[in-house]
């Protein structure tokens, strides 16, 4: 039987989906008048940053997909370079919410279409990337990369972890607070 070079990251998106879930309600809730919670905003892109971005992003742009080129897959017009694409979108839409967030936390009018589009545009974006992932992507994985490397892509996803140790423990339960928050 294969080592399963993918369910550690489909396992991490559950955490993403959280969050997004929280950024769609919280966005809600703001275009109705009933949330002004600017520092929700800024730590969502701080987890967006931290835990999608440079903890889980790197296991898959330094490890997955750099595995998957070596065994065959085409780096340009290729399910990688659209991930790529995506990640990079993303982060547009990342830099777009954390500036009208800080505005809006300094007191400037006129943010929360700002805030609304870049944070919709995220979390809908996310949820599709995700899907693709989890159900083309990764599949597609599991089929073509080779037993022999796969110990390896196990052992780099682990020396990422360590680099940043508690990271997913502390973003959990940011996800957490703000889920009890928002079912009080």
């Amino acid at each position: 039987m294969k080592i399963n070079v993918t369910s550690v990251m489909v396992a991490e998106h559950q955490l993403i989906l959280r969050m997004i879930a929280l950024v769609e309600h919280n966005t809600e809730q703001m275009e109705q008048g009933r949330f002004r919670d600017w520092q929700f905003f800024l730590d969502a892109i701080d987890f967006i940053r931290n835990y999608a971005d440079r903890f889980h992003h790197a296991k898959e742009e330094d490890v997955l997909f750099v595995e998957l080129i070596k065994n065959g897959m085409p780096e340009k017009n290729s399910p990688i370079e659209a991930m790529h694409m995506e990640h990079d979108q993303g982060r547009a839409f990342i830099r777009g919410l954390e500036v009208a967030a800080q505005k809006a936390m300094d007191g400037e009018t006129g943010q929360l279409r700002v805030i609304s589009a870049n944070a919709r545009g995220y979390a809908s974006l996310l949820r599709g990337h995700i899907d693709k992932e989890d159900n083309i992507l990764y599949p597609l994985a599991e089929r073509v990369l080779p037993e022999t490397v796969r110990t390896g892509m196990l052992a780099a996803y682990q020396q990422a972890e360590t680099k940043t140790p508690e990271l997913e423990a502390k973003y959990r339960q940011l996800v957490e607070r703000y889920e009890r928050q928002t079912d009080a």
